[in-house]
C-alpha cells in the first residue's frame, strides 16, 4: 500500500476515507442505473444518465444525506463510546436507526421540493424508510465487522509483545536464580550471627530476605493478589522508614473485598520507590507516601501520591527515574490498555493513577 494511504486525519486513514466514498459512490450509481433501466418504456430527450443533475437528482442526492447522516452516529459509536461494551453500544442502534431514517426522509423530501425535483408521495414513500433502514444496517454491521477485525489484530500484536516479554523475563529469571537462593543463606547467616538484643536488625534482615523472595515469585508468576503486592509494598516501606524514621509516613486505604483482585507482581513497589527516592527523601522535614485503591464501576482504580517536592516536568519522569518506572507504565498499557496518569498532589508532591 502507498505510504500516502497509510497517513491519518482524526485517526482515520487516508485509504479508510476513500473505501467510504468508493462505498457511497457504488451504491448512488448503482441506485441511478437502475432507475434509468427500469423507466417503464417513459422516454424523455434529456433524461440523460450521464448528467450531474439526473445522478444527483436520481440517487446521488439521497446517498450524499445518507453519509453526512452517518457521520455524528459513527462518531459517536466509534470514537466517543469505543469503551462502551459492544452489547451495549449496539442497543443504541435502536434508537439510531428510526432516527436516521426518519431524518434521512425529512431532509431529502425537503431538498428535492426546493430544488424542484420528484419525489415518492402516497404510499410510495414508504421505499424511502425501506431502503434507507436496510442500509443503515448494512454499513453498520460493515463497520461493527472492521472495527472488530482492528479490534482483534491489536490484541494479537498485544499477546505476541506480552509473549515476547515473558520468555525474556523468564531468561533473566533463570540467569538470576542462583542468586536469590544464596542470599537467602547469607541473610540466615548474617541473622544468626547476630546478638539477641539486636532483634530489631534481625527483623530487617527478615524483611529484606522477604523480598528478594516476593521478587523471585514474581519473576515466575503472571498475576498475584493484591493483598501480596501490598504485603510486599509495605515490607519495603518499612525498610525505608527504618532509614528515615520519623520523616519517612505512610498510610494505605484499600477495601478488604479489593485485596484479592489479581493484578501483575511487582505493579505498586516501582511507583512507591519512585515517590520515595524523588519525592521524600530530598525533603528536609520529610512526607506521607499515600497508597489508595477503590472500585468504581467494573474497574478498580490506584491512586499512589507523596507529599515530596513533586516534579515539574512531567515528561521527563519516565525517562529519569529508571526502567523500573517506565517499565510498570508499559505493562499497564499492554495488559490493560490503561494510561499511567501523572499529576500534581496537593499541597505538594506527585499523584500517579491508573486503572485496571
Amino acid at each position: 500500500m502507498h505510504p500516502f494511504l497509510k497517513k491519518e486525519i482524526v485517526g482515520i486513514k487516508y485509504w479508510e476515507i476513500l473505501f467510504i466514498l468508493g462505498f457511497y459512490l457504488f451504491f448512488a450509481i448503482s441506485y441511478h442505473t437502475t432507475l434509468f433501466l427500469n423507466r417503464m418504456g417513459y422516454n424523455d430527450p434529456g433524461d440523460n444518465p450521464f448528467s450531474i443533475r439526473n445522478f444527483m437528482e436520481n440517487g446521488g442526492l439521497g446517498y450524499l444525506i445518507k453519509l453526512i447522516l452517518t457521520i455524528p452516529l459513527w462518531w459517536l459509536m466509534f470514537k466517543k463510546m469505543k469503551d462502551v461494551p459492544l452489547k451495549k453500544r449496539l442497543l443504541l442502534h435502536l434508537v439510531g436507526l428510526p432516527v436516521f431514517v426518519i431524518a434521512y426522509q425529512q431532509i431529502y423530501y425537503a431538498l428535492t421540493e426546493f430544488l424542484g425535483w420528484g419525489h415518492l408521495i402516497g404510499a410510495g414513500s414508504v421505499w424511502d424508510i425501506y431502503i434507507p433502514g436496510l442500509f443503515y444496517i448494512l454499513q453498520f454491521g460493515i463497520f461493527h465487522a472492521y472495527n472488530y477485525y482492528l479490534e482483534n489484530q491489536l490484541s494479537l500484536k498485544v499477546r505476541s509483545e506480552l509473549r515476547e516479554a515473558a520468555t525474556k523475563s523468564e531468561l533473566a529469571a533463570l540467569k538470576a536464580q542462583l542468586n536469590p537462593h544464596f542470599l537467602y543463606n547469607v541473610f540466615n547467616t548474617i541473622s544468626a550471627s547476630l546478638p539477641a538484643e539486636q532483634e530489631k536488625t534481625r527483623e530487617m534482615i527478615a524483611e529484606l530476605s522477604d523480598l528478594f523472595r516476593y521478587q523471585l515469585k514474581a519473576s515466575k508468576t503472571e498475576m498475584v493478589t493484591l493483598k501480596e503486592e501490598l504485603n510486599f509494598v509495605e515490607k519495603y516501606l518499612n525498610l525505608e522508614k527504618a532509614r528515615f524514621e520519623d520523616r519517612l509516613r505512610i498510610r494505605i486505604e484499600v477495601p478488604e473485598h479489593l485485596k484479592s483482585v489479581k493484578i501483575p507482581p511487582m505493579i505498586l513497589q516501582p511507583l512507591v520507590e519512585n515517590s520515595v527516592k524523588h519525592g521524600i527523601s530530598s525533603k528536609i522535614e520529610g512526607g506521607e507516601i499515600m497508597i489508595k485503591v477503590k472500585e468504581q464501576g467494573d474497574k478498580t482504580y490506584f491512586i499512589i501520591s507523596d507529599t515530596g517536592n513533586g516534579v515539574k516536568d512531567k515528561s521527563t519522569l519516565f525517562s529519569n527515574s529508571g526502567v523500573g518506572l517506565s517499565n510498570t507504565r508499559e505493562r499497564i498499557e499492554k495488559i490493560y490498555g490503561s494510561k499511567l496518569k501523572v499529576s500534581d498532589n496537593q499541597p505538594s508532591g506527585l499523584k500517579i493513577e491508573f486503572a485496571i
